[in-house]
């Protein structure tokens, strides 16, 4: 066994840092970085407007891009290029389909999804990422402030959502057992902007190679 995961996957809900870590943990260890494109799909700006009526539409979008970007993920990446990182995991596509679908539309994704998942390859190792959800949203605005400077435009989910959101996630690794797993409660911690907390948190993911560990640091300031 290597002495750290090849194929570490960033997975939480929205605002809470995946693609942040994900691209530190790819500088830090040398590995490829793989990034969902969430700009790609047609259908994301319609159904910020409209969720009921573009919700199937955004997913199987979804579901077949993600589909398309692991496909991509050969042995060469996986062994030979020092590994990769993700901000991402397929699995994504079901935990958002049970908080966006009807249950029709949820059948019959999941008849897709039951197809395509097993030619799929597994990370080594997910890292989990969770935070209360004000602290979700606090991060959320801010990001959309800082699109909103940039130039671009950005939208705000409702904290309802941001919440239905979170708690799906959090039922779906409840209950995870494809793989090693590390459960991270970032309400407290900025592995962005403060070295010490990034440090910590790069050490016990090059730790966690089995089992489901918990990860829930104090404020350091």
């Amino acid at each position: 066994m290597p002495d750290r995961p090849r194929y570490i996957a960033v997975e939480g809900p929205i605002g809470v840092g995946k693609t942040s870590l994900a691209r530190i943990i790819a500088e830090r260890l040398g590995t490829r970085l793989v990034l969902e494109r969430v700009e790609d799909n047609p259908f994301l700006r319609e159904f910020c407007k409209d969720r009921r009526r573009y919700a199937f539409q955004l997913q199987l979008f979804f579901l077949l891009m993600r589909y398309q970007q692991h496909d991509s993920l050969g042995q060469e990446d996986l062994f030979q290029r020092g590994g990769v990182a993700s901000d991402f995991t397929f699995a994504r596509d079901r935990i958002l389909a049970t908080v966006n679908l009807t249950p029709a539309e949820l059948a019959l994704h999941e008849k897709i999804y039951a197809i395509l998942c097993p030619r799929v390859p597994r990370p080594d190792l997910v890292v989990y990422l969770q935070a209360r959800t004000d602290v979700l949203l606090a991060r959320l605005k801010k990001r959309a402030h800082d699109a909103r400077e940039d130039g671009e435009e950005a939208f705000v989910p409702p904290a309802d959502y941001v919440e239905e959101v979170a708690r799906a996630y959090r039922y779906y690794f409840f209950h995870y057992d494809d793989g090693p797993l590390l459960v991270v409660n970032t309400s407290e911690i900025d592995f962005v902007g403060s070295p010490k907390d990034r440090d910590e948190l790069l050490a016990v993911i090059r730790r966690t190679k089995a089992g489901t560990q918990h990860y829930i640091p104090l404020a350091a300031h």
